[in-house]
């Protein structure tokens, strides 16, 4: 296995990692802030960068049954969201392929 380097984003405002400050997501990304995590607030953005995904595992949620895998900050290691993978309700099927971040776990990095 080669290196692994840091994409850093260019954007008027960036959300990255709380722990380490690694560039995460762009806030022209995000394509809602109506999401609850663990933590409390939470966004749903398009694309997210620096990010390892967990293995994928079905989970009950307040809006029905998803396959979701968990997203951990590739710079520390941090648990900073999760990525939808399936959903089973159509009218949930838009989140397949996004990402949720959650706001307590980021930092603006500029």
């Amino acid at each position: 296995m080669g290196l692994t380097y840091n994409t850093y984003l260019n954007s008027a405002r960036i959300y990255g990692c709380r722990g380490c400050k690694a560039h995460l997501a762009s806030h022209d990304d995000i394509l809602s802030k109506n999401f609850r995590g663990q933590h409390g607030k939470a966004y749903l953005f398009n694309t997210v960068v620096n990010i390892d995904a967990g293995n994928a595992g079905e989970r009950n949620m307040t809006t029905g049954r998803h396959v979701v895998r968990d997203i951990t900050c590739r710079g520390c290691g941090e648990t900073v969201g999760w990525k939808y993978d399936k959903a089973y309700e159509a009218s949930e099927r838009y989140k397949e392929g996004k990402f949720i971040l959650e706001v307590e776990l980021l930092c603006q990095v500029n």
